[in-house]
């Protein structure tokens, strides 16, 4: 800009005439009275570096994406930008897997203390959360924000694996997984029995007056069951007496016949009814559980005994005790449930 000044004016004038007086940044000196010319005048900007601010925009104008890079170095990759305040270029190695977005910017906070403002956006303008990944984030281009300045940068490109190194690395893995495992493996057991005795103590510990209440309600409805069975039977054996006695003694075969036969009708239907009704077939034995747990669903609810909690520690305490049981058979320790059943 300046050369191109310098042609200017030297264009402007020649040799052995007086040069016109030059103007910085102001007006320029009038000429004298008759009439003078005025002189040309020229203004030096002095550039400056100003931001423009558009209506709506919460940042300035994208600065080029060479102020931030990404690059990988032994394997993660290093973030590098240049601080504000001191205009000094700082590397941030990152965990992808480990470290978050929000614990990213705190760590460029916490190195430049002028820095007051510091946020992620996606190149749609979206912002991103503090508690995604950067793994997740380095997927794609993202913008910077520092203070008032958006810095532009692209997701680095990494190299595809052959192969042969992709198998060599899960075979690396797969065998630092067994190295844990085969020395870790016993105090992660012994631990783990631990835990489970406190938890097996705790749910007994819950379950004993559940226990007791349950028994006597069980005692209670088992009688009533009897009980109502017995009624039956003596039900039953009173109606076959009446029905001889009115046979031999008071009438004769031909008429108590139509009535032993609408009694038997009544019975049929009385059985098909109690089909329509439980779905169930009339079985004495299903009849009577049926029965019980009519008497103990009702004493239940009088004494307030809680059905669904009694079952769920129940649950609990066999599902613990399973665990245990496989817990200490090392054989079994892998094995499905399914198949500990099988062979058991």
């Amino acid at each position: 800009m300046l050369p191109r000044l310098g042609r200017a004016l030297r264009g402007g004038w020649r040799r052995g005439e007086r040069q016109p007086p030059v103007a910085l940044g102001g007006r320029a000196p009038r000429g004298r009275r008759g009439g003078c010319a005025p002189a040309p005048q020229v203004q030096l900007l002095r550039q400056t570096r100003s931001w423009i601010h558009r209506k709506g925009a919460c940042y300035s104008t994208l600065v080029p994406s060479d102020e931030v890079t990404i690059n990988y170095r032994y394997g993660l990759p290093v973030i590098a930008l240049t601080l504000p305040t001191r205009g000094e270029r700082c590397q941030f190695t990152i965990k992808p897997m480990v470290v978050t977005v929000g614990a990213f910017l705190r760590d460029v906070q916490r190195e430049d203390k002028g820095i007051e403002r510091a946020e992620i956006f996606a190149t749609d303008g979206s912002k991103v959360s503090d508690t995604t990944l950067m793994e997740v984030l380095l997927m794609n281009d993202f913008k910077l924000v520092i203070n008032n300045t958006a810095y532009s940068v692209s997701a680095p490109k990494k190299g595809k694996l052959s192969s042969e190194h992709a198998t060599e690395m899960e075979d690396i893995k797969s065998l630092v997984h067994r190295l844990f495992v085969a020395v870790h493996i016993e105090d992660h057991q012994i631990r783990k029995e631990r835990e489970l005795l406190q938890k097996l103590e705790y749910l007994k510990e819950q379950l004993m007056p559940l226990e007791q209440m349950k028994a006597r309600i069980t005692d209670s409805a088992d009688a009533k069951t009897s009980r109502l069975l017995w009624v039956g039977l003596a039900l039953m054996s009173t109606q076959g007496g009446a029905l001889a006695w009115l046979t031999w003694w008071v009438y004769s075969w031909d008429i108590m016949e139509p009535v032993t036969y609408f009694i038997t009708y009544g019975s049929a239907m009385a059985f098909y009814a109690y089909f329509v009704l439980t779905k169930q077939d009339y079985i004495y034995s299903d009849a009577k559980d049926r029965q019980f747990l009519h008497y103990f669903y009702r004493k239940s609810k009088s004494q307030c005994f809680n059905v669904q909690r009694y079952n769920k520690l129940k649950e609990d305490l066999a599902e613990a005790e399973e665990s245990l049981r496989r817990l200490r058979q090392p054989l079994q320790l892998r094995l499905p449930i399914q198949q500990i059943n099988d062979k058991d």
